[in-house]
């Protein structure tokens, strides 16, 4: 079992290894955020869920699609760069929190201009 902050530390260097691998592999169209929200990561540290936020949302079921047939080769770099052992096998989600953030200020905003 990992202590709590050994769990921490392997999700920040995951959010961390996994964005650059990002960056450098999907090529996405300029415009195109895509972001790793969090790291959520099992107790015997073997796999990990990575949330994904895409910006702007319309553009989301394309990039998640995209990330799904390239998870093969994503967890390969993956597994070339990370140094620690064990390397958790990855699993994409998306993360609508921000988008929900995101129609939640909306709201808020069209509220305070009708007072």
């Amino acid at each position: 079992m990992a202590s709590e902050i050994r769990q921490q530390r392997y999700r920040e260097l995951i959010k961390e290894e996994l964005g650059k691998i990002l960056f450098d592999y999907l090529d996405v169209e300029p415009g195109i955020l895509v972001t790793i929200t969090r790291a959520d990561i099992s107790e015997d540290l073997f796999h990990a869920t990575v949330w994904v936020s895409v910006f702007p949302t319309e553009k989301a079921e394309g990039v998640m699609s995209r990330l799904q047939k390239s998870i093969f080769d994503i967890q390969q770099l993956f597994n070339r760069k990370m140094r620690v052992r064990p390397v958790p096998k990855i699993r994409f989600e998306f993360d609508k929190n921000p988008e929900e953030a995101s129609h939640i200020e909306e709201l808020l905003e069209k509220t305070k201009e009708h007072e």
